[in-house]
């Protein structure tokens, strides 16, 4: 599922005539556009692929990113660029990377979740002062800025979300994180590929310091909601802290560190499923549904903590 904050018609044709120019000056084979995420457009040729970056992408917090993804300090974790430049195409920002493979969404009993747990503890064990300057990891903005999209929205499912957040502590303003250091801010099996025989991390356009739990949300939220098997859940975790990763704690009870991320997370995929419904003209599905479920005991469980009395 799609979390995308922005969608869009079809890419035009100066766009895909540029990035086929650029897949022809750096790819070995003919371009193919790859399905994606709407507001991005992807073309592979041959061994490489060409990214087109969501419309209105800034340009200088991606250098940012480029240069650092292409440290040494992240070599084994999150996949190089072919080249660090990033491009101009057809009012787009575009980037160039090895090709690889990803998981395969129709096989979801192979999908690597230890491998990605131990890149993940990897990644978060990397300084943040070792590489170039970068921003803010992407989270908690991209939860705020894809609710803000369903306000006026009359649908049950669209309120459902809209409470949700508003029950939650402000973002912005919540206790500051126990650990906070390099993020990836946009974790899901999706920006995992495999290049030769080992699975690497991919996408950079939220990477940044942070709050690492962040990057523990989505299969929290998976798991909390009934969506995610929970033996899978607790392979990743016990995984995860296996490698050294401390977002969720060395051991015992993680929801202390992981309950506000795995909340808004929820509230971030219950808006993208409303939103990706009535894009295509469909009542939700069972998963969405149950994220707008979760949403209202999200509610339940925050009004209930609230109304207890304190001493």
């Amino acid at each position: 599922m799609s979390d995308s904050e922005d969608f869009h018609d079809g890419p035009d044709d100066d766009l895909m005539a540029g990035l086929g120019r650029v897949a022809a000056r750096y790819g070995t084979a003919p371009a193919e556009v790859v399905p994606t995420r709407p507001d991005v457009v992807i073309v592979r040729a041959g061994g490489v692929v060409v990214k087109a970056h969501a419309p209105g992408a800034p340009r200088e917090p991606l250098e940012r990113r480029m240069r650092a993804v292409a440290h040494p300090a992240l070599r084994g974790s999150m996949l190089g660029p072919v080249t660090e430049e990033v491009l101009s195409v057809g009012g787009r920002l575009v980037t160039v990377w090895p090709a690889g493979t990803p998981v395969d969404p129709a096989a979801p009993e192979a999908a690597p979740w230890e491998e990605s747990a131990r890149l993940l503890a990897r990644l978060h064990a990397v300084p943040a002062g070792a590489l170039p300057l970068l921003p803010a990891a992407g989270g908690p903005g991209k939860v705020a800025a894809l609710a803000a999209r369903l306000r006026g929205n009359p649908s049950a499912a669209a309120r459902a979300a809209l409470v949700a957040l508003a029950c939650l502590p402000a973002l912005d303003a919540a206790p500051a994180p126990e650990v906070t250091g390099l993020t990836h801010g946009d974790w899901h099996m999706g920006q995992l590929v495999r290049i030769g025989e080992g699975w690497i991390l991919i996408d950079v356009d939220d990477l940044g310091v942070g709050d690492q739990a962040w990057d523990l949300a989505r299969p929290a939220a998976w798991f909390a909601a009934g969506l995610l098997d929970p033996a899978v859940w607790h392979r990743f975790l016990a995984a995860y802290r296996a490698a050294g990763g401390l977002a969720a704690g060395v051991d015992g009870d993680p929801w202390e560190r992981l309950n506000l991320p795995a909340q808004a997370m929820t509230v971030q995929l219950t808006a993208a499923a409303v939103i990706a419904a009535e894009r295509e003209g469909r009542p939700l599905d069972e998963v969405e549904q149950t994220l707008v479920d979760t949403c209202q005991r999200i509610v339940q469980f925050r009004t209930a903590c609230h109304s207890v009395p304190t001493q």
